[in-house]
């Protein structure tokens, strides 16, 4: 089978079901955005990190594959693919909960830096809220699920706990914002 299908060469593409759409639609955005994201995922994963980050990491990959679909389906259509749900945001308080038992509390602003895995996962975190912020938009437009939104806010969460854990396990001292 060939990757290309030349279905795509006038701009749009397929949602689950069939529908087709412009590739500027804000549902297809949106699943772009979780793409990106996905992938600077891998990025921060090909780095020699703490083996607790790893094994999250890659669940939350699997994850953001739900989400993606999720997001390409309309809920009104009927279909059997898993959803993005309740306990997928669960699940992600009770990583933010348990890395961050781990860490120092914090009573100022760091930067997003520290080692090459840390900073990633601080890149990751950005390209998070960005998601999060298309597909709110996306929200207003399209019928999905809150649940996708609420599963970006949380997972932004996490990954900022994940650099902060990384740096710690790693020795590096976090930055402190100093205002000049």
């Amino acid at each position: 089978m060939k990757i290309y299908t030349k279905t795509g060469d006038a701009g749009e593409t397929s949602l689950f079901g069939g529908q087709r759409v412009s590739k500027t639609n804000t549902r297809i955005e949106t699943c772009g955005q979780i793409d990106e994201l996905n992938s600077t995922l891998g990025v921060a994963r090909s780095f020699d990190l703490a083996i607790e980050n790893e094994a999250v990491l890659e669940h939350i990959q699997n994850d953001l594959f739900v989400l993606g679909a999720d997001l390409a389906t309309p809920p009104s259509r009927k279909t059997k693919i898993e959803r993005i749900s309740e306990s997928h945001i669960k699940h992600l308080e009770s990583q933010i909960d348990t890395f961050q038992e781990a860490l120092e509390t914090l009573n100022y602003f760091i930067l997003p830096a520290g080692s090459t895995g840390g900073a990633t996962l601080h890149l990751a975190r950005t390209i998070c809220r960005r998601a999060e912020r298309v597909c709110i938009n996306c929200a207003e437009i399209e019928d999905i699920s809150q649940n996708a939104v609420i599963y970006l806010n949380r997972l932004s969460d996490l990954l900022f706990v994940l650099a902060r854990f990384e740096n710690k396990q790693t020795d590096i001292p976090e930055s402190k914002w100093k205002v000049r």
